[in-house]
């Protein structure tokens, strides 16, 4: 990897630090506004600079179309899942924040929590939930589920060929009980941990 100009450098600090306090990439104007450039265009100029050096990547058609070379070290967030596409497709997708310790399983994805149907268990809205998909679902676990195009989290409390009962952690909730057999049911991966903004 080629070395950087003092000015490349902060401008690829400055990309760094916003990602990892905010979460998401800055826009070409902010870092012109930041770096006091006249122009857009010299933070542009910059940006191809450390494409063409391999320290980032550039997605075109979007302002905050940056993303760290090593990006691979970060966990996708994911916000509100699109019906019936892949948890990790695209339009899913927040953002992208670095592993944190919190499993020794490890986490392949964060969720984003939407309502209250598992406060009794601390989860609440808005939380972040870290997610294993390849841990094996057992009873008493709190799984992410997709019953056909829905995605709902839930404890497990009973799984059998012909019938499956995900318990919401909230007693305004009924449970949920399904066939698996006249239901498309898919086990999207175990809850390992949980990130909660204080903010």
């Amino acid at each position: 990897m080629n070395t950087l100009t003092n000015r490349q450098k902060e401008i690829f600090d400055f990309i760094k630090s916003k990602i990892s306090d905010e979460g998401y990439p800055p826009t070409r104007m902010e870092i012109s506004k930041f770096f006091g450039f006249k122009s857009p265009n010299a933070a542009e100029d910059h940006l191809k600079a450390l494409k063409k050096k391999g320290f980032i990547n550039i997605l075109s058609g979007t302002s905050r179309g940056i993303s760290l070379s090593d990006d691979d070290d970060n966990i996708p967030v994911i916000g509100l899942v699109s019906a019936g596409s892949p948890m990790l497709a695209e339009e899913n997708v927040e953002k992208k924040i670095p592993a944190l310790p919190i499993s020794s399983h490890g986490v392949d994805f964060y969720l984003r929590v939407r309502g209250d149907s598992m406060i009794n268990v601390g989860i609440f809205d808005n939380d972040l939930i870290a997610v294993n998909k390849d841990l094996k679902v057992k009873k008493n676990a709190i799984v992410i589920a997709r019953i056909d195009d829905e995605v709902t989290v839930k404890t497990l409390i009973e799984i059998s060929n012909n019938k499956v009962v995900l318990k919401a952690e909230n007693e305004n909730y009924d449970d949920i009980v399904i066939n698996p057999n006249k239901v498309n049911l898919n086990f999207e991966g175990t809850c390992v941990g949980l990130i909660r903004n204080m903010n």
